[in-house]
């Protein structure tokens, strides 16, 4: 007998995108369910770099200790390397410190980490079914749904039993990867391409290979030869799980005659034991949907974007889906919020995708672009001058950023969301690779500790917050007004000058995902036009009077 289920926010996919966002959810008291069609175990590395801006979405979850503790090494550095093999020739090498040596930044409480997928996604996974109001359901898969004025209308399957389940859900997401059904169902189209070049990559156990290296420590060792780039060899854990990717196989490569030993054993280039764990064909893409809300479906992660992992944007990017969703369908679900804040999502998080994925795909073509040269593979005079010819040609050709990248990453603004108030100020020079804290409205709200361990970063996640730096500062009617609109608000005084000086006004209101709302030395005339605003009421009017 098919059952049916009712829930305001239904999630199809559970990997790390679909699992951040139904933590994020829950923790603001929302009831969803999220199936997954398979049954959340992750056997092969994908993702293995978890950036600032996430880790302070993790530190949000609780999780950023966690990671720290079980993720790369302390010591390990985090060189990119450019050489023929592990046991050949080094061509160049951007030296990064470990995160021992690299120590506190100045803009984040937290900084990148190194973190394989297959312990990332059971921690999340983990946390999730610890909250009350989230309901898994693994090995079930969405076969079908159809959207009403009202509600979406999904028919799941379980893939074990059979037994059909009619879930019907307020809103429908879609965080079912890049090739995504939902998407697909919803009629939306993707601009971009869903492959710029295929690869496999083979997972190995190595016992005692970072000792027997005699390359420096490096978290990728990009592999080069007289045909170019061939592969990369990278350490997983910081151990002895290490990853080989092959790039010269072609279009839907024949899995039959390939050989991952052969593979390995060349990217290594010396006798050393491996055990093969897992071996798997992937795409490189680069795609991003032409929208990302279809009336009550809504699209995040790889099913909105999906690009190379050359800088490791792709499941960050989603991450940051999550975090600017999450709030929008919480505001929507409590009853604080208008639907229309659903537009300012794809109008903010857009923009970021495609950014995010013509940033990648430069990152890989310039690998791709190395020089090549017979002679490279050559211990004489004349192929070590072709080495320096190489080095000199990654050295000046902006290999760096792939792997400098704070201000990609950190440095997004929603300065033009109609969701923002902008206050006319001109924005903080940046560029890819370093990133300056502002608080200008739309930009991450800058962090400062405020206490002992504790950022204002730490402020933020909940419902709005309101920092203020006067006292003598009325906030009366901005309170009253939240509490009349049902917006939950926390006011917080600071009295660090210094903190002051970087936030720029007496009164700073910040989103629940740690974006700046609005920024003034004194309460707006009409404190109620600001939360219609903000909460998306002022949107929804404009587009009835435009109707």
């Amino acid at each position: 007998m098919t059952q049916r289920l009712t829930t305001p926010v239904l999630i199809v996919g559970g990997g790390p995108v679909g699992l951040a966002l139904a933590l994020d959810l829950g923790r603001k008291g929302v009831d969803l369910v999220l199936v997954e069609a398979r049954d959340g175990s992750v056997n092969v590395p994908k993702m293995n770099m978890v950036n600032a801006r996430s880790m302070e979405f993790c530190r949000r979850w609780g999780l950023a200790g966690r990671i720290k503790e079980i993720g790369w090494p302390e010591d390990y550095e985090n060189n990119a390397m450019f050489v023929t093999s592990l046991g050949g020739y080094e061509l160049a090498t951007f030296d990064y410190p470990s995160y021992a040596r690299r120590g506190e930044l100045p803009y984040t409480p937290e900084g990148s980490r190194r973190i394989s997928q297959m312990i990332f996604d059971p921690m999340l996974a983990e946390a999730t079914a610890k909250i009350p109001t989230v309901t898994r359901q693994y090995r079930t898969r969405m076969e079908s749904f159809e959207q009403f004025p009202d509600r979406v209308e999904a028919r799941l399957r379980n893939r074990d039993t059979g037994e059909e389940t009619i879930v019907v859900a307020d809103y429908l997401v879609g965080c079912d990867g890049a090739e995504s059904s939902v998407r697909d169902i919803a009629g939306i189209d993707i601009n971009g391409s869903m492959r710029i070049s295929s690869s496999i990559s083979t997972f190995i156990h190595a016992p005692g290979l970072r000792q027997a290296n005699p390359m420096r420590d490096a978290w990728v060792y990009w592999c080069y030869g007289p045909e170019g780039m061939w592969g990369s060899m990278g350490c997983i854990n910081g151990d002895d799980l290490w990853r080989s990717s092959c790039f010269t196989q072609g279009p839907d490569p024949d899995m039959n005659s390939f050989d991952p030993r052969y593979w390995v054993g060349k990217a290594i280039g010396f006798d050393h034991p491996f055990e093969v764990k897992a071996v798997l064909p992937w795409d490189r893409r680069e795609m991003v949907a032409q929208r990302y809300v279809e009336g009550r479906v809504i699209l995040a992660g790889d099913s909105a974007h999906a690009m190379s992992p050359t800088g490791g944007l792709g499941m960050n990017t989603g991450l940051g889906d999550a975090d600017g969703l999450s709030w929008r369908l919480a505001a929507i679900v409590h009853g604080w919020g208008d639907p229309a804040l659903l537009d300012s999502y794809d109008f903010e998080r857009r923009p970021v995708a495609e950014r995010n994925v013509s940033e990648a795909t430069s990152s890989y073509r310039r690998l791709e672009a190395v020089p090549r040269d017979p002679a490279m593979l050559e211990d004489t005079p004349a192929g070590e001058a072709v080495r320096g010819d190489i080095r000199g040609a990654i050295k000046a050709g902006g290999f760096e950023r792939e792997f400098e990248q704070e201000g990609t990453v950190l440095g997004y603004d929603y300065y033009s969301s109609p969701i923002v108030l902008r206050d006319g100020s001109e924005p903080v020079a940046h560029d890819s690779k370093v990133y300056v804290q502002q608080a200008r409205p739309g930009h991450r709200a800058p962090h400062a500790w405020v206490g002992d361990g504790v950022s204002t970063l730490d402020l933020f996640g909940d419902g709005f917050t309101l920092l203020r730096f006067d006292t003598r500062a009325d906030v009366s009617r901005l309170a009253e007004t939240a509490a009349d609109a049902g917006v939950p608000l926390a006011v917080h005084d600071i009295h660090d000058p210094a903190i002051a000086d970087l936030y720029e006004r007496t009164l700073v209101l910040v989103r629940p995902d740690g974006h700046v709302a609005w920024r003034d030395n004194a309460e707006p005339g009409e404190p109620g036009d600001l939360w219609n605003t903000v909460c998306g009421r002022a949107g929804a009017a404009n587009r009835e009077a435009a109707e």
